[in-house]
């Protein structure tokens, strides 16, 4: 487990984008998810998952039960849910400057892992801290989790679609 798990302090930069797809992806799912159930997922081979899993376990993101799959641990799931936000407020940050949904998803895709939580944060803020987001990827989680802002104060929550 790293340091910055121990004391689970998220900055936002400390996962490569295929980790972080990872951890998304495992939020959606309930309960234990299957080595296959990933790679079908990702289209890659098995061989890939599990040593992707071996790693994200190893960084205390995820507990992997042998044979059986993986679920997120507490930091995990508070981390992926982070990861979620941040695509949230990237793509609807890209929506507002004229993308498609669609094309806000894909070009926040290619940089949301290099943006740190901190930058998150304030753009949150200065977005008015929105709660819906314009995401074609998140339709089945369109509300913005809140619980990850750490704003000095934060203003009225409101709805921006």
């Amino acid at each position: 487990m790293t340091e910055n798990n121990k004391n689970e302090e998220i900055i936002g930069l400390e996962l490569s984008p295929r980790k972080v797809s990872y951890l998304k992806f495992l939020l959606g799912k309930s309960g234990t998810v299957r080595t296959t159930e990933i790679s079908e997922e990702f289209e890659v081979d098995p061989s890939t998952v599990t040593k992707l899993i071996a790693e994200l376990a190893e960084e205390g993101y995820i507990d992997h039960i042998p044979y059986r799959g993986v679920k997120l641990t507490a930091f995990g799931r508070k981390y992926a849910e982070f990861c979620l936000k941040r695509h949230q407020i990237l793509g609807l940050m890209f929506s507002h400057y004229g993308l498609t949904p669609e094309e806000a998803c894909g070009e926040t895709s290619r940089i949301e892992a290099l943006v740190s939580k901190k930058t998150i944060d304030r753009m949150c803020f200065s977005m008015g801290c929105p709660t819906v987001s314009a995401c074609a990827k998140s339709n089945k989680e369109r509300r913005i989790n809140h619980d990850t802002c750490f704003h000095e104060s934060r203003p009225n929550l409101i709805n921006l679609q």
